[in-house]
């Protein structure tokens, strides 16, 4: 079965934000670390994984994106430290 993600970076506790859709979250992840892709993330060192969300569908997960992207900040930061009160990277230990 396939799996979905909608992942949330972040430069540093409290930092710059970046809210991203994949099928593959270590893989996309490793790339952001990497700045594969010079865009957003590279360019304001958005690399530190502070929480995710896993789907069943494609579909579900775009409208998780979407629907998170509109939000206001302060809701996502709760989102972030209801879980991840430390703001830890949650890859830590993938690549290791």
């Amino acid at each position: 079965m396939d799996k979905y993600y909608v992942y949330i970076l972040a430069s540093q506790r409290n930092g710059t934000l970046y809210i991203g859709f994949t099928n593959h979250l270590e893989r996309r992840v490793l790339e952001h670390k990497q700045k594969v892709v010079k865009g957003f993330t590279a360019k304001y060192d958005v690399n530190i994984l502070v929480h995710y969300e896993e789907f069943k569908s494609a579909e579900e997960a775009l409208l998780r994106e979407k629907q998170m992207k509109k939000w206001k900040r302060s809701w996502k930061l709760k989102l972030i430290e209801k879980d991840n009160p430390n703001w830890n990277d949650l890859s830590e230990e993938w690549y290791k």
